[in-house]
């Protein structure tokens, strides 16, 4: 980056509240029913798409000038139970207060989903990445809601170490298509986190039904989520809590779909793979979606240092990072359309390959 076009400076707090819109969105949809319930999708995918053309992308390396950053971790801190509010309070309007259809039912708990996935698991990832233990339980909190809470040790303890190798499950093949790269990772996701932690264990000379095992936890939350959408609603309860997991795991799987799509990181000539560099990852500075997803698509810096907050991620330029097109919610949707998507992203995963290693001819051969 040249330092002429580089802005230093923190973009502020409030602006990161862009979340916290979904609040009053989904209030809405419980009182009308209808199609209010397609507010929050609308906003999430349309205006804030819009906005990313208006608002364009924003280069900039913030530097902590000594600000005290709790006024930024502290949207993080409360949406856990933001979003106990807006589920359960969904599932309670269902219930209790509303004579909805089947389809609005089913309706509310999509775009609820997509509220958890979206934004729940977004803030979950940022959580997780912080050594403060409060701060992990909040994300387990999260993902619990999601029925999912093996990510957080697939994620930290995998992908981070292996992305762009095949040991990672998460880093998409290229020309691999969203659908096939679901099915292949849901199962190898689980099964990749309970062999590091019960690894873990067994090294260290205890069972893997040890109370340290992180999977504890990610039993607990999810039943005790569980439990209470039983009863409210009974197996239907369950079966509309579900549905919104099932939502935001997608919702998951999509972006760790897009965010390293046909990128390898090359085998050395001792047989070592290559330092995870910026140019591993899919980077994108759209303003207007990385308020909404709290720098998420800076994904090329968050590699670079996991456990830096977000509001000190720094963008890339074209030169160090691949960029795509369009924000996540744009790529989101376009993933959903293998044909549309391979036609979009396979040539830039070609050009990447060209700027980044152009003595490699036999792509087979040189990573892992």
């Amino acid at each position: 980056m040249t330092e002429a076009n580089v802005n230093e400076e923190l973009s502020p707090a409030l602006a990161y509240g862009l979340p916290l819109f979904f609040i009053p969105m989904m209030f809405v949809a419980w009182c009308f029913g209808g199609w209010t319930i397609l507010i929050a999708p609308f906003f999430g995918y349309g205006l804030i798409s819009l906005f990313d053309f208006i608002l364009g992308e924003r280069i900039n390396s913030p530097k902590n000038d000594g600000k005290d950053l709790r006024r930024y971790k502290l949207i993080l801190w409360i949406w856990p139970f933001l979003q106990v509010f807006l589920i359960f309070g969904g599932l309670i309007t269902i219930f209790k207060f509303s004579d909805w259809s089947l389809f609005e039912q089913v309706a509310l708990m999509l775009v609820q989903g997509m509220v958890t996935g979206a934004v729940g698991i977004v803030f979950a990832h940022e959580l997780m990445h912080q050594k403060s233990f409060k701060e992990r339980i909040l994300a387990d909190s999260l993902m619990g809601m999601a029925l999912y809470g093996h990510f957080r040790t697939e994620h930290v303890l995998v992908h981070h170490r292996y992305v762009g190798t095949e040991k990672d499950a998460v880093t998409a093949r290229f020309n691999e298509g969203f659908y096939k790269f679901l099915v292949r990772i849901l199962p190898g996701c689980l099964l990749s986190a309970w062999k590091v932690e019960s690894g873990r264990l067994l090294a260290n000379g205890k069972s893997v039904f040890d109370k340290s095992n992180p999977f504890w936890i990610y039993v607990i939350f999810p039943s005790l989520y569980v439990l209470a959408s039983y009863i409210i609603g009974g197996f239907w309860g369950i079966i509309l809590f579900v549905i919104q997991a099932a939502v935001a795991v997608l919702h998951l799987e999509v972006v760790n779909y897009i965010e390293h799509y046909g990128l390898t990181r090359r085998k050395l000539s001792n047989g070592k793979i290559e330092q995870t560099k910026p140019h591993h990852s899919w980077n994108a500075n759209h303003e207007a979606s990385n308020f909404l997803l709290i720098n998420l698509q800076k994904h090329s810096d968050h590699h670079v240092k996991p456990n830096r907050v977000y509001p000190l991620l720094k963008s890339y330029e074209a030169s160090e990072a691949p960029q795509l097109p369009f924000g996540y919610p744009l790529m989101v949707l376009l993933s959903l359309f293998p044909v549309l998507w391979k036609s979009v992203m396979n040539p830039r995963v070609l050009e990447w390959r060209k700027r980044f290693y152009p003595d490699v001819t036999d792509w087979e051969d040189a990573v892992e």
